[in-house]
């Protein structure tokens, strides 16, 4: 009897507040009502549930993210956002399954360049992209959106850093497309053109996006996404460099 009255306390009222319950959300204080006495697998299977719930606005986003360039973030800047997924989850999941691809490819050895060792060079590319370049690269978002801060110095840097985790969430998906063809394209030349038209695309969509987010003319947004690109490109090869470097005297 008095495993039934807990019982039924736990499930009627919030374990935050105990708030009488009424839905699956307490009225009161807002906390979800999450029975958290169950197999740890459970629990798991919902955390991950949640961080990467594939819905409707997923499917939407990703649509919405290539068909128009930078209308994302001009939606989620106009307050329009329960529509599409937030950007930091869509950049968060994109960019797991992003180095989670380039570390399988890496192990297959089918980035290494001629002369290095089909094992243990693999290994530590496969390493770099599993677990370094995901940490550096979300360090650098910042980075991204303060550049764009510079050339443009009106707009607010939440704006520049709304829209720095939607172009590298398309970045990613984009390089997912050109890392196969990285190693396949001296083998045949219409590879080869492939890769230049994917990379083409990226810098269209890079000016295109730009322009839509902060409405400066052609000319405008073409100098200033050159000079960002440009710049941000040194900052992440140093960084990159250094941390190899670093990583082989660690070694």
């Amino acid at each position: 009897m008095v495993f039934q009255a807990r019982y039924h306390c736990l499930m009627t009222h919030c374990k935050n507040c105990q708030y009488e319950l009424e839905g699956a959300y307490c009225s009161s204080c807002g906390q979800r009502d999450i029975d958290l006495e169950r197999p740890i697998w459970s629990l798991i299977a919902e955390t991950l549930r949640e961080a990467f719930e594939v819905d409707g606005r997923s499917a939407l986003t990703v649509k919405a993210l290539f068909r128009s360039p930078g209308s994302l973030t001009c939606e989620f800047l106009a307050g329009r956002r329960r529509t599409y997924t937030s950007p930091l989850r869509l950049y968060l999941t994109i960019s797991i399954l992003f180095f989670i691809f380039a570390a399988w490819l890496a192990k297959t050895g089918i980035m290494l360049e001629p002369g290095q060792d089909p094992r243990l060079d693999a290994a530590i590319q496969a390493g770099f992209l599993s677990d370094d370049l995901p940490r550096l690269m979300f360090v650098l978002l910042p980075v991204f959106a303060l550049l764009l801060k510079m050339v443009y110095i009106n707009r607010l840097y939440f704006d520049h850093l709304i829209f720095s985790l939607h172009l590298h969430s398309a970045a990613y998906v984009i390089l997912a497309m050109m890392m196969p063809l990285e190693a396949l394209a001296n083998r045949h030349i219409v590879l080869a053109l492939l890769q230049v038209a994917i990379l083409v695309y990226f810098l269209a969509y890079f000016v295109m996006a730009m322009r839509r987010v902060y409405q400066s003319s052609w000319p405008a947004v073409a100098v200033r996404s050159a000079l960002v690109l440009f710049v941000y490109m040194i900052v992440v090869s140093v960084v990159v460099e250094n941390t190899s470097n670093f990583m082989i005297i660690a070694d």
